[in-house]
């Protein structure tokens, strides 16, 4: 599997370059888990403003952020902090337990792997919608809770798979191109190494 995946690295191009150099640190162990907890508490708490309705819905979506810089920083720092993540999001919000591992959880972790991994945003973003796509399928289909609504759970046809991957994909890319933006911008800080 690491040949595999050191293989994959020489695909990167330049535009996923810029978070291989800035964000994936060799970081100490201690450090991992002092950022594995702070990145899991952070997801902790933007998912559970979901709570809230309204703006809290848009702001519990910000909960991919922080799984997704634990992913890039380290694979196992990201799956670490996902599932940290989620037993405390099991014992704050047991309500979240449906969206966050198979939602925004999922879509940090396939995204901080594609950023990790694959030659170029517009992959990252394909792979990231299309695992974003199966954790709501398996939403839909499997535990039949309605997370698109009511209407959704009883009519799920090849229609309705075909708009929400085609939406998974545009929303990751969006995200693909923000946390592009984010970096870049950070890098430009005279002297600034992320993490250091």
């Amino acid at each position: 599997m690491n040949k595999f995946l050191n293989n994959c690295k020489q695909f990167i191009n330049p535009e996923t370059k810029i978070v291989d150099h800035y964000i994936a640190l060799s970081v100490t162990p201690a450090r991992k888990i002092a950022y594995g907890a702070l990145l899991a508490s952070l997801a902790t708490i933007l998912q559970s403003a979901g709570m809230l309705g309204g703006i809290g819905l848009l702001v519990s979506a910000l909960s991919t952020l922080a799984i997704l810089i634990g992913t890039v920083i380290s694979l196992q720092l990201g799956f670490l902090s996902y599932l940290t993540a989620l037993f405390l999001i099991a014992v704050i919000q047991p309500s979240e337990l449906f969206a966050f591992p198979l939602t925004t959880g999922l879509l940090g972790l396939s995204m901080g792997f594609a950023f990790r991994y694959f030659k170029s945003g517009f992959l990252a973003a394909v792979f990231s919608g299309i695992s974003l796509t199966l954790g709501i399928l398996f939403i839909l289909l499997i535990i039949k809770f309605p997370i698109l609504g009511p209407a959704a759970t009883s009519d799920v046809d090849f229609n309705l798979i075909m708009i929400i991957l085609l939406f998974s994909i545009f929303y990751s890319w969006i995200w693909v191109k923000g946390f592009l933006s984010i970096v870049k911008k950070f890098s430009r800080i005279p002297g600034n190494r992320a993490f250091d």
